[in-house]
């Protein structure tokens, strides 16, 4: 087992991060000419056909960093029962995995989807990978008992969804993925878990080499994870968040998972309970995400996305300072400030961008009104077609005049 030696993650990480580098421009070229592309639709946000197949890369980077770290002997010689724990973990991520693969393939229906990953997630539970129990403000810690397979199929079935769920722009979930595996390998390095900090150090490596090809400043990305990537950093997430945090013999550090993908966690909350209040499918998919309503209000795409970076950061640093980790409490305090100024930045800005749509809304209505008015006269027009109204009179006078007195000779010629 690796102690006291930065090192082992350091390596794990660029491993990671260098494999996905490499094969991502392989794996788009394969998408490309096999045809699974995602399509855009009313309800995405990208405008043109893009590969979905980048969970591939992601995969494959994590998968070659931890044999690599299993090959040097970085996990040491672990005890049965963390064994078949670390195992739960890394079977039920490629199990997830080729769930969704398959679902980018072929487009599983959704309720088989469900059952795939409630199936997966009871056997990792059986392995060991569970949340035996919790922790209650002012109560303390709670055994869960025969509570604890549903709770834990729950975590670990609900974590994939959320993640693709939150897949709806440039980079969000792979990089909200990164923040929290990078919070969750600091947190596990301080709870004395460097199994799973191995584990989150792989996952954070591929996740930041898979942005460089997900998130561009100047242009769209060039490839989408699909729901293969976004179920297995998902389960993976939890996964390694229930090993490294909820088993630690620490009480506190039952509750850091929920605060560090407090994210996800509360997106998906609020979208499912606007699907029951709407009776519409929990599975579907709809555009009440918070990165949807962020757009709608006038943010930019890529000012959602950092908005949202920043946000999951700040949920982070107040995780590590709630462990009670050395220094932990100025990271909160400086990622709290950040985010104060960026929440006041994104007001001012959606306020802005209220305010133009309703200028332009109110000239688009004054032009219609203009269009659509009867034809008038004005005062300036009728002084300028006087002249000609008074010749036009005097003309008229005169032929009547004249024919007045025509009348008049040919009434006296017939007298005579």
């Amino acid at each position: 087992m690796v102690q006291g030696s930065a090192i082992p993650y350091l390596v794990v990480f660029g491993v990671s991060t260098l494999v996905v580098w490499c094969t991502v421009p392989i794996v788009r070229r394969l998408g490309l000419r096999a045809g699974v592309v995602d399509r855009p639709n009313d309800r995405k946000m990208h405008s043109a056909p893009v590969v979905r197949l980048g969970g591939v890369s992601i995969f494959l980077g994590s998968l070659v960093a931890l044999l690599l770290a299993w090959e040097f002997g970085w996990f040491g010689v672990l005890p049965r029962e963390q064994d078949y724990e670390i195992w739960g973990v890394t079977i039920g991520g490629l199990a997830f995995f080729l769930v969704g693969l398959a679902d980018d393939i072929f487009n599983l229906s959704a309720g088989f989807r469900l059952v795939l990953q409630l199936a997966i997630a009871a056997v990792a539970w059986q392995v060991g990978v569970s949340i035996d129990f919790i922790t209650i403000p002012f109560i303390g810690v709670i055994n869960l008992g025969w509570l604890s397979l549903p709770i834990t199929v729950l975590w670990l079935a609900g974590m994939p969804n959320a993640i693709n769920w939150i897949d709806g722009l440039d980079g969000l979930a792979a990089g909200v993925s990164a923040i929290a595996a990078a919070v969750i390998l600091i947190a596990s390095l301080f709870m004395d878990q460097p199994a799973a900090a191995l584990i989150a150090a792989a996952l954070a490596g591929g996740c930041l080499g898979f942005l460089r090809y997900n998130f561009k400043f100047t242009s769209a990305a060039e490839i989408f994870m699909g729901d293969g990537g976004a179920y297995y950093l998902g389960f993976t997430l939890a996964g390694v968040s229930v090993l490294g945090l909820v088993k630690s013999v620490t009480t506190v550090a039952v509750i850091l998972p929920y605060i560090i993908l407090a994210v996800p966690i509360l997106d998906g909350s609020a979208v499912l309970l606007e699907r029951l209040r709407r009776g519409e499918s929990l599975m579907g998919a709809g555009k009440h995400h918070l990165h949807h309503r962020l757009v709608r209000a006038g943010l930019s795409k890529r000012r959602t996305v950092i908005y949202i970076y920043a946000l999951t950061l700040w949920v982070g640093s107040l995780a590590l300072a709630f462990s009670g980790m050395p220094a932990g409490g100025t990271y909160a305090a400086v990622t709290t400030v950040i985010m104060a100024i960026a929440s006041y930045q994104v007001i001012v800005r959606i306020r802005r961008q209220a305010k133009q749509r309703h200028l332009a809304d109110r000239k688009l209505g004054s032009k219609h009104n203009y269009d659509h008015q009867p034809e008038t006269c004005s005062p300036e027009s009728i002084e300028s077609l006087a002249p000609e109204f008074g010749q036009n009179q005097e003309k008229k006078a005169i032929e009547e005049g004249k024919g007045n007195n025509f009348d008049n000779k040919f009434d006296q010629s017939n007298r005579n």
